[in-house]
């Protein structure tokens, strides 16, 4: 491990996935792994790319979507530290299957391929550990799927602002103050940036949450979690 990786050997054990390892794995994943620092605005990879291994999130965020033909975006998610990321295509050994775009600044741990097949090769039963991050990012994934088929704008926006603030169930740490444009936001919810300005701005009115410039804070989660089933201010 390089010397300046030392720092950082603490910072993934924030997020339960990594910490719930067995000890050697994480020893064996930072022992291999390599700090990759990214601008605004850069790609750390992108949809159809060939993968070149397993990040770790550790400042700044990346924002995980793809953009079509006809230049709209499809956001996915913003993940923050201390989120790993890129473990679909280790399993199925297919292309990237989306975007992953530095927002900010971003700081990550860069675990290589051939260094993560080497260690599931020689410990097998290491698979299992992987398969429990793909598992969660499916829970996620499907919650997020039933959130815009079945609520209404108001509920889906709140939904989701508790999403990214409770660190996507556990992918990354929870935060109060979400670093995300409402731009952003809509896309993620599928409103028109007018729509999602106007429900932002009612919550901000009742105290729920303050608007800054490209970032949401969470005033009050209680009143925010009963505003994302439906339940009215008192």
């Amino acid at each position: 491990m390089e010397s300046s990786l030392h720092r950082y050997r603490s910072q993934p054990e924030t997020t339960p996935w990594f910490r719930g390892l067995p000890v050697e794995l994480r020893d064996d994943l930072v022992s291999h792994a390599s700090l990759l620092r990214l601008e605004k605005g850069h790609f750390l990879y992108r949809r159809g790319e060939q993968s070149s291994g397993l990040y770790a999130v550790l400042g700044g965020a990346l924002a995980i979507g793809t953009v079509g033909v006809d230049g709209k975006e499809a956001l996915i998610a913003v993940l923050g530290p201390t989120a790993w990321v890129g473990e679909i295509s280790l399993f199925d050994g297919l292309p990237r299957p989306h975007d992953a775009t530095a927002i900010s600044r971003t700081l990550l741990l860069h675990v290589p391929e051939t260094a993560l097949r080497s260690l599931l090769e020689s410990t097998p039963h290491y698979w299992r550990d992987f398969a429990l991050l793909m598992a969660q990012r499916l829970r996620v994934s499907f919650e997020n799927t039933e959130a815009m088929a079945v609520l209404p704008a108001a509920q889906r926006v709140a939904n989701r602002l508790l999403m990214i603030a409770g660190g996507y169930g556990g992918l990354n740490a929870t935060q109060s103050r979400i670093r995300l444009s409402q731009d952003s936001l809509a896309s993620m919810v599928s409103l028109s940036r007018q729509t999602t300005n106007q429900l932002l701005k009612n919550l901000e009115s009742q105290r729920i949450l303050s608007l800054k410039f490209g970032e949401i804070v969470i005033l009050d989660f209680d009143r925010l979690r009963a505003a994302s089933v439906g339940v009215s201010d008192p």
